[in-house]
């Protein structure tokens, strides 16, 4: 199974456009009230305080891309921002027999994808990916999806018990 919002980057990308503009404008319509207006009294900070809080609410959600295919013998996830040079973009893969469980916590409005991988040094790794611009449907499609490698590779282990 294969599924991406890369698709939706070009609205994410209008965004965070729509709120750097918001922002220059709160700024520009701050130092006017400062210097000239003078009607807003302690409330023309507010012009600067809610653009910056919108727009680091955007960027803490997470990462705005993902994509996880599960076509063939192996699973690939990749996790990355529309801004390229704002943090590097996360990509995993490894075969199907080695996820040990995955679990999706939802917070307000962030959601997180923490994969248990096994591995030969440690015995597992903990893979942590933000899902926060997933719609309801394709959390449902990935759980899905991950529940049937889950139970596969449960059942292949108690078969060779």
């Amino acid at each position: 199974m294969r599924l991406s919002n890369r698709n939706k980057a070009s609205a994410y990308n209008i965004i965070n456009t729509l709120l750097l503009i918001l922002l220059v404008f709160g700024i520009a319509a701050f130092l006017l009230e400062e210097f000239r207006f003078h009607i807003l009294g302690a409330e023309g900070y507010l012009l600067i305080i809610i653009p910056v809080i919108m727009l680091v609410a955007f960027h803490l959600n997470g990462r705005q891309i993902f994509e996880y295919d599960s076509d063939g013998e192996a699973l690939h996830f990749r996790n990355r921002n529309i801004i390229p040079f704002l943090d590097k973009p996360l990509s995993d893969e490894f075969p199907k027999y080695k996820l040990i469980s995955y679990e999706v916590i939802d917070i307000f409005f962030m959601k997180r994808l923490y994969i248990k991988i096994s591995s030969k040094n440690n015995g597992s790794t903990m893979l942590k990916y933000e899902i926060s611009y997933l719609t309801k449907k394709e959390v449902n499609d990935l759980k899905l999806s991950l529940n049937k490698v889950v139970k596969a590779n449960n059942e292949k282990s108690t078969t060779r018990k």
